[in-house]
């Protein structure tokens, strides 16, 4: 049979188009390659990372050319991994998980597991009960046995094996207004005898910042140490007068029998442990105070020059020096004038202040 000339054109057209077609997928698998070599190097990763979007695109399109044709063509993705993708988004379209209906207590959210975790941290003797109550008058529905869980999963014990043992911070807070602290300080001094190391011991009143100065001697003794309790405990006008805790350090020479005069008298000593000054701040803070802006400035000349020189310093550091923990305020400020701003100066102009003249 002859065949016409109309469809031997037509066979030819097909093959020069499924020929240009081969070429095009050709290229394009290439190309495929060398682009996914190019960002594999680029980006240190071992495969390519697609979005959910970006795998439902080509799912779809990967069910329509075939298994078998994916094998001849796919060089950026695996054809098991182009169908697995497919398989997934059909059953998506026929699960209905999500419109199934829910049993059991809805889920708390963070912003309230870290309320419960907070309140039963700040109030240790708290059970689930009591949380409980205080979160249902916060607005909170939750129940006990959740609030108990809660701290379960954060390590946090039932009220009753919760360790409930007061920080040291925690016990400064409740305790401000009754606190005291001593401790001592030395100072080289010169004298006709040589240098001699003065020992200075004080005391700092928490709340108020206000220091007296309980003794200066170059060697302290028992007698001594006995003498300057009853002094701090004096009932008409000792620095401890008022107060229910005394803060000091392990020195030896806060002897136990120098602790029980001061116990006995209502005041209770209270040890911090071995090599821990930021258990008592306010000390450490005024002993570098004092030494920073006065003494490591200056040659001692004696001892009554030294006891001039804290005289003097005392009277600056209660009038005429502003203190961060009292907001930025004077513990026993000078009456102010409306006049010009004055300088008045101290130790030679070693202190410095001003004030308005009268």
């Amino acid at each position: 049979m002859k065949t016409k000339p109309y469809t031997m054109l037509l066979m030819m057209l097909a093959g020069w188009i499924n020929r240009q077609q081969q070429e095009a997928i050709n290229f394009l698998m290439e190309e495929n390659k060398i682009l996914k070599h190019e960002l594999l190097k680029a980006t240190g990763k071992k495969r390519i990372i697609l979005s959910n979007k970006q795998r439902r695109r080509l799912a779809i399109l990967a069910k329509r050319v075939g298994r078998k044709m994916l094998f001849e063509i796919s060089c950026v993705f695996s054809p098991n991994t182009l169908l697995k993708w497919f398989r997934k988004l059909a059953g998506k379209k026929y699960d209905g998980s999500k419109n199934r209906k829910k049993f059991g207590r809805p889920r708390i959210s963070d912003e309230l597991k870290q309320l419960i975790i907070k309140m039963a941290k700040d109030h240790k003797h708290l059970g689930c009960r009591q949380l409980h109550g205080y979160l249902k008058y916060l607005g909170y529905k939750v129940s006990p046995a959740t609030i108990s869980r809660v701290l379960r999963e954060h390590g946090i014990e039932p009220a009753p094996d919760r360790p409930i043992k007061t920080t040291w911070n925690e016990f400064i807070r409740a305790e401000w207004g009754s606190l005291i602290a001593i401790d001592f300080f030395n100072i080289e001094v010169l004298t006709l005898g040589g240098i001699i190391r003065y020992m200075v011991l004080f005391a700092i009143d928490y709340k108020t910042r206000r220091v007296e100065i309980l003794g200066i001697t170059p060697q302290a003794y028992g007698d001594w140490m006995k003498q300057i309790a009853k002094n701090l405990t004096d009932p008409f006008n000792g620095f401890s007068k008022g107060k229910s805790f005394i803060i000091m350090d392990r020195d030896p020479l806060f002897t136990q029998e120098f602790r029980d005069i001061l116990d006995n008298s209502g005041v209770k000593p209270i040890r911090t442990t071995v090599a821990s000054p930021n258990l008592n701040p306010m000390a450490e803070r005024w002993v570098r105070s004092i030494k920073s802006e006065c003494l490591n400035k200056m040659i001692i000349m004696g001892e009554k020059h030294l006891r001039y020189c804290i005289d003097q310093y005392l009277i600056h550091y209660h009038t005429s020096r502003p203190h961060t923990g009292l907001g930025h305020n004077m513990i026993d400020p000078q009456p102010q004038g409306k006049g010009k701003i004055v300088r008045h100066e101290r130790l030679g102009g070693l202190l410095k202040s001003w004030r308005r003249a009268a």
